[in-house]
């Protein structure tokens, strides 16, 4: 029987007739590897996640976490997993071997990882973030840091959190007042507090590495003034072994409509309950240069948005596939003209309506996934690359970074409301799985900064960097595969469709900078992260087109149908988007409040 995970036909499809993930073992860092290397972990990967992972998921929503006063209790299947996964190797896949990793492509391991997230999203975020966390001290750590708290995270031993947001702040972490004062024997002690922070307290491990954003005395105001310091719940002994506990306090738990085995918390620093070395104060310790934290933490950031896109698109993926399940077996109504009662009812797939449901969820899931794949083929370039080649790789990424995390949260969610749909009146109960991707789901347009920050980000900072030269790359690219489908006869309408769109972008796009009003440019900054989205998917969609020209199959033809899917249904809505953008609009900015 096919998973209802993942499809494991589409991730070879695209890992390995499009992506061209095989060419990667001819560079240096990956040439112990093979198709067959890659296999194998794949097969690991979705074997344990469907094991381990998917068989505790409704368990663990029904059952989420809960907070004693003293200690934080969850079931016990949700250790046991993370154990499974860590002794696998899979939280050091990609990394050295001298950390104990596989040296796994970027590309295979969030291949892998995807598996995780669309089998128990909830258990999945804790080795989510342990991960980002040690790629970011890999980065910007000492050779001490990483020693002391790198390596336990790649065993599984300690896992690790980003601690940014603070309940008076949110994502204006231009407002945080978290302090860090220099402790007079070369350390630091944190005071203040963190709130929404994933994986905060748990019982899952020896210790939680917190990775915390502070001003120092005399900082200057703002984001420049921001410093990242290493606050472990624990502090060490010189051995190395876990020590007393550190002045880090868990207040409470958050409880989301999704997410519910993720422990959410606001977490006190400084408040004396702890008193290591004898003085209140959260032991911390300095990450790279005193107020530069916040350009470090871009690295988890951006690692994490995405790994969020990532998320969003696998739990659409297994709402799709879940809902695909049902109506092959569901059976209500008769074809059209054949309402006779004696004629049998027949399964709901032959129905129009569901199938247009079930194409908009295969359009938006596969071209998720596919969108953070090439962007983890990206990383791959980026990190065996030199010279203009890696710059190239670089720029690319940061173009496409808010838009792979914010179209999938937004769209592979709508494919969970689908999912709901087709389902009919089973879809919203909790007998059925689909309810729940979907209330995991909605937490990813928020996760990682909104989509209102990252259509500031894209349109304000993205499209005009280095005077609009990724804009132009990116262009450039998507142009070269509309001239690859220009020679194809069965795609090249497809391809001049995309042209169009891409010059009308380019277009609207030095409209709205050539107002010279940042207000004004960036008041329906939304709307082209929408308009832009929908034409960098349109492109990965022809990309997976072109990869299935010529090949026979049922496969082929479903990718080849749901690819004329978008183009006739999603891209035409650019049309509406840009042209409110070009007209320059200012309804929301001239919107007072008293009118409402």
């Amino acid at each position: 029987m096919s998973s209802l995970i993942l499809s494991r036909r589409d991730i070879d499809f695209m890992l390995y007739e499009w992506l061209n993930a095989e060419s990667l073992t001819a560079l240096p860092r990956y040439a112990d590897h093979s198709r067959e290397t890659f296999d194998a972990v794949l097969d690991l990967s979705a074997q344990i996640a469907t094991e381990h992972f998917a068989s505790h998921n409704k368990k663990n929503d029904a059952n989420e976490p809960w907070f004693d006063g003293e200690t934080v209790h969850m079931i016990p299947e949700v250790k046991a997993a993370l154990d499974i996964f860590a002794d696998a190797g899979l939280i050091a896949a990609g990394q050295d071997y001298d950390l104990g990793g596989m040296q796994l492509p970027t590309l295979v391991e969030k291949a892998c990882f995807a598996w995780f997230l669309a089998a128990n999203v909830g258990t999945a975020a804790y080795p989510f973030l342990t991960i980002g966390n040690a790629n970011l001290l890999l980065t910007y750590g000492t050779p001490e840091q990483k020693q002391c708290w790198v390596q336990p995270m790649m065993e599984g031993r300690f896992f690790g959190t980003m601690c940014l947001s603070e309940p008076q702040a949110g994502s204006s972490l231009a407002d945080i007042r978290t302090r860090a004062e220099p402790d007079g024997e070369g350390g630091y002690r944190v005071f203040g507090n963190k709130m929404w922070i994933s994986g905060g307290e748990h019982g899952l491990s020896e210790n939680i590495v917190h990775l915390v954003l502070a001003r120092l005395p005399e900082a200057p105001s703002g984001v420049k003034g921001i410093s990242l310091f290493i606050v472990p719940r624990q502090l060490l002994r010189e051995d190395g072994t876990v020590g007393e506990h550190n002045d880090v306090v868990l207040a409470g738990l958050n409880h989301k409509m999704g997410y519910r085995g993720t422990t959410n918390t606001l977490l006190n620093f400084g408040e004396g309950k702890f008193t290591p070395d004898g003085k209140a104060g959260a032991v911390a310790y300095l990450v790279g240069e005193a107020h530069k934290g916040l350009s470090y933490m871009f690295h988890m950031m951006n690692e994490a948005r995405i790994g969020v896109g990532l998320g969003a698109a696998a739990l659409g993926y297994t709402g799709f596939l879940h809902a695909l399940d049902y109506a092959r077996e569901r059976k209500q109504g008769r074809a059209t003209g054949a309402k006779a009662p004696s004629l049998p009812p027949v399964p709901i797939i032959e129905h129009t309506d569901v199938k247009r449901m079930l194409l908009a969820q295969k359009a938006y899931v596969e071209g998720g996934l596919g969108l953070n794949l090439y962007c983890a083929r990206l990383v791959d370039e980026e990190r065996t690359s030199q010279g203009d080649d890696k710059a190239r790789a670089t720029l690319l990424l940061d173009m496409l970074t808010p838009v792979a995390k914010s179209w999938p949260s937004q769209w592979c969610l709508e494919a969970n409301n689908l999912a709901i749909q087709v389902h009919g009146g089973y879809g919203y109960t909790r007998d059925y799985n689909v309810e729940q991707f979907y209330r995991d789901n909605r937490l990813n347009p928020i996760h990682e900064g909104t989509h209102g920050i990252q259509a500031l980000d894209l349109l304000g900072r993205k499209v005009v960097m280095q005077d609009g030269l990724g804009l132009d790359l990116l262009l450039n690219l998507i142009q070269a595969t509309t001239a690859q489908s220009a020679e194809l006869p069965a795609l090249a309408e497809f391809g001049a469709q995309l042209d169009a769109v891409v010059y009308r972008l380019a277009d609207v796009t030095r409209k709205l900078h050539a107002s010279g009003q940042p207000a004004e440019t960036l008041a329906n900054a939304a709307v082209y992260l929408e308009a832009f989205g929908h034409t960098v998917v349109a492109w990965i969609w022809l990309e997976q087109m072109l990869a299935s020209a010529g090949k026979q199959g049922d496969f082929y033809a479903g990718k080849n149908q749901a690819g004329r899917w978008f183009f006739a249904w999603e891209l035409p809505k650019t049309e509406q988007w840009l042209t409110l953008l070009a007209s320059l609009d200012e309804t929301c900015l001239t919107m007072q409040d008293s009118w409402f």
